[in-house]
């Protein structure tokens, strides 16, 4: 079975010839819906709320660490719904295995960090939109800091820390996957 990873909604080989810096997924993409395995359990939902793969490449050269986060801009919340923040990503880090979200499986790089999501807790919080909405988009965002850490609590709220990650951006690698509940 051949897989494709996406960005930005583009196959990666696309990707590759437009350079720079992206993020990609063999588990999340453009192409077709979130799969069940990465929904939450809860609200209704019945997923498994394992957070996907991530992997990226070509980040700016002066990179100290990065940032991920997941947010979800069509939440009928007036301010979207953050479902995942990571900080203090390592320079060298190039990938985040599958399942990473779940705080208790340690499978972040050593120092990484994950923040309060709008689920009230730290680590993955997988689509849980309202039952016949449109399809929601998830905003995957990879930032490149300028900066070895931002020191936050892990109950700092997720604007907090997308406040701090944006004051340190160098550049950015972004994708959207969307997810819907039928009627």
């Amino acid at each position: 079975m051949r897989r494709w990873l996406f960005v930005a909604g583009l196959s990666l080989a696309s990707a590759a010839q437009a350079g720079g810096f992206t993020m990609q997924s063999a588990d999340v993409g453009a192409a077709t819906p979130i799969a069940g395995k990465h929904v939450f359990k809860g609200f209704g939902c019945e997923g498994d709320n394992v957070s996907p793969m991530l992997r990226w490449e070509n980040p700016p050269k002066d990179v100290k660490s990065f940032a991920l986060t997941v947010y979800d801009p069509d939440a009928p919340t007036g301010s979207g719904w953050w479902h995942w923040v990571v900080l203090n990503l390592p320079a060298d880090t190039r990938e985040i295995p599958q399942g990473a979200g779940d705080p208790a499986a340690a499978k972040l790089p050593k120092g990484a960090s994950q923040i309060r999501t709008d689920f009230g807790k730290p680590g993955w919080g997988g689509p849980c939109p309202p039952v016949g909405d449109k399809p929601h988009r998830y905003v995957f965002t990879l930032h490149a800091l300028k900066v070895d850490r931002i020191d936050l609590a892990e109950d700092a709220p997720a604007a907090m820390a997308g406040y701090m990650i944006n004051a340190n951006s160098i550049g950015k690698a972004s994708f959207t996957a969307r997810y819907g509940r039928r009627k």
